[in-house]
């Protein structure tokens, strides 16, 4: 029987707004809500912002464009442009997986943020939620090096990828599937000293770049797989892409049954990510020598990359259907135009293989020129009052979730967050209850783009 402990903490000044999360979101959040007046405070557990682009160490951008033009827009283009611009080997015009060179970008958030007026806290936890019992968040207690505190706030907007402080006051959600399946996840790397001629034009397959990727059949992932050497190499997954000279950033292999909520469970998985990532490099180095024999396993991410945690139950749920109808709402605060990208567990993959079901089949994909909006109904958890959720946990169903997670989405999501809960602090503190006429008009006078 677990006993219930009690705890002091010390009570901080009040803020207009605080977000909770330092990734993509909540770096928007928190700057969109201080350019509309907010007093507004930061927190992040780690001592960096930008989540899975910076200490995750995703390779590169999802794509910004519908290939007719830019969708993401206000605050996402602005991070974007930035980042491209200290990266030489990028074009201005590159719009589709672009790739990220990570300790830049970290430079990119520091300086984006610190042109607001925003308290930032580093190494903070989020520690327990505190409610009045009727919908309205009241306090949040986190923990640092300064020991427990207590931070008040009108409206708060959870960035956590996870949708803990919502979770943690009582909104109701979904954890994956009805079964408990989740995605799986992936834990980013990086190789350098990597023979780029090579890694750009192998002869042996005569493809230029794209010679690695698991679709192609002469690729090297397809003999580490089969390779008894490398056994947590399951699968083709290798997503690859140039991050600096002669350095190549990975998003590549699977990690099964994460769940992001249990500690145990991603300590377990992060140990188990640094061993995959050596054995891919190792049959890399095995089966790819013209370009990685004299390559170095520089570093793993100290982040694992989920793709799939807790979704909100809110007041409208995104669901594929919306996706395959490209579906417009009159409170639609941004638009996606990215595909369904679903990763399947071993379980689902042996299934859709047994009825010749290909992966590129279930991941369904827009052509040139469509999308579909997200509405801001989709941001509001059912049951709080005061709390507004962006990023990966908005409210949708699993199909639509593999698309709406990237970081395009979650930087345009966490501006219009960050922007309705400025909005309601100075009202009642009721997110639900806002005008979204003068959201949508307040996102579009500051770029933003939907219809």
């Amino acid at each position: 029987m677990s006993e219930k402990i009690t705890f002091n903490a010390d009570v901080c000044e009040k803020y207009d707004v605080i977000v909770v999360g330092g990734g993509p979101a909540g770096c928007t959040a928190a700057a969109s809500a201080a350019r509309d007046g907010a007093k507004t405070l930061l927190i992040e557990a780690s001592y960096m912002l930008g989540g899975m682009g910076t200490g995750g160490l995703v390779p590169s951008w999802c794509p910004f464009s519908d290939n007719e033009k830019i969708i993401y827009r206000g605050m996402a283009e602005k991070i974007l442009d930035t980042a491209k611009a200290l990266s030489p080997h990028i074009m201005p015009q590159d719009l589709i997986w672009v790739p990220i060179d990570s300790e830049a970008l970290k430079r990119v958030y520091d300086e984006f943020i610190s042109g607001y007026s925003v308290d930032v806290l580093f190494g903070t936890q989020l520690s327990a939620v505190n409610t009045n019992g009727n919908g309205t968040v009241t306090e949040i207690i986190v923990s640092n090096k300064k020991g427990l505190t207590a931070y008040r706030a009108g409206v708060y907007v959870d960035c956590t990828g996870d949708a803990d402080l919502a979770a943690w006051g009582g909104a109701e959600f979904y954890h994956g599937s009805e079964d408990g399946t989740l995605m799986p996840a992936s834990l980013c790397f990086v190789i350098t000293n990597v023979d780029e001629y090579a890694y750009r034009y192998d002869r042996n397959s005569g493809l230029c770049f794209g010679t690695m990727q698991g679709t192609n059949p002469k690729s090297a992932i397809h003999s580490i797989v089969a390779d008894k050497e490398f056994p947590l190499v399951t699968d083709t997954h290798l997503c690859h892409q140039i991050v600096g000279p002669k350095t190549i950033g990975f998003n590549a292999g699977h990690i099964f049954h994460v769940d992001s909520t249990n500690p145990i469970s991603v300590s377990n998985s992060m140990m188990k990510g640094r061993e995959l990532a050596h054995q891919l490099h190792e049959g890399l180095k095995k089966y790819f020598p013209s370009a990685f024999a004299n390559s170095l396993l520089v570093n793993t991410a100290p982040m694992m990359g989920i793709r799939e945690g807790r979704r909100i139950k809110g007041d409208y749920m995104l669901t594929l259907e919306d996706y395959i109808g490209r579906s417009s709402f009159p409170d639609e605060i941004s638009r996606n135009c990215y595909y369904i990208d679903v990763h399947l567990t071993k379980e689902e993959a042996a299934s859709a293989e047994a009825k010749g079901i290909s992966r590129e089949q279930l991941n369904m994909r827009y052509k040139k020129g469509e999308s579909h909006g997200i509405p801001y109904r989709s941001l509001l958890p059912k049951g709080l009052e005061n709390v507004i959720v962006a990023g990966r946990s908005i409210s949708c169903d699993r199909k639509i979730q593999g698309s709406v997670r990237v970081m395009p989405n979650c930087l345009c999501t966490g501006e219009a967050a960050g922007l309705a809960a400025a909005i309601a602090s100075t009202a009642d503190k009721n997110v639900h209850n806002i005008n979204t006429d003068t959201l949508r008009a307040k996102l579009r006078e500051y770029g933003a783009y939907f219809l």
